[in-house]
């Protein structure tokens, strides 16, 4: 299964057109399983506009499938460490939202379509982090 970040999300919102929002299209279109992370459910709402935006995005993204981190505290403590094998790589994620949703992809063994660099740049490193590339 695909795990579709809000940067795909938000940008194909927005009829931004480029390689990672026309292949979302495209995996709509063949009918392709993708999910979201709690934290791009959040991200995508709370971009929104005004209150009639919110609810349209609300029942849109609410009716996807949704994936959560395990709420235990192992779940933050191997996130932490993740973080802390990018730091010793040279690489210093921008937002732990970003590296908590990279934790989702790998436990849950998703592949993630992306339109954020910094995730090439971690799955430089965490070997188990699947990205969608376009070929």
């Amino acid at each position: 299964m695909i795990l579709v970040d809000s940067s795909v999300l938000i940008n194909y919102l927005k009829g931004v057109d480029n390689a990672n929002t026309m292949l979302f299209d495209d995996m709509l279109k063949r009918k392709i399983p993708y999910g979201i992370a709690s934290y791009t459910y959040q991200e995508v709402l709370q971009g929104a506009k005004n209150e009639p935006e919110y609810s349209r995005l609300k029942e849109y993204l609410s009716v996807q499938t949704m994936f959560f981190p395990p709420e235990e505290k192992e779940t933050y403590e191997e996130a932490a460490q993740m973080c802390c094998n990018l730091r010793r790589h040279g690489i210093k994620p921008k937002s732990v939202v970003d590296v908590l949703i990279a934790f989702i992809a790998i436990r849950y063994d998703l592949t993630l379509l992306h339109d954020d660099k910094e995730f090439d740049m971690m799955a430089s490193v965490l070997k188990e982090l699947k990205i969608l590339k376009i070929f």
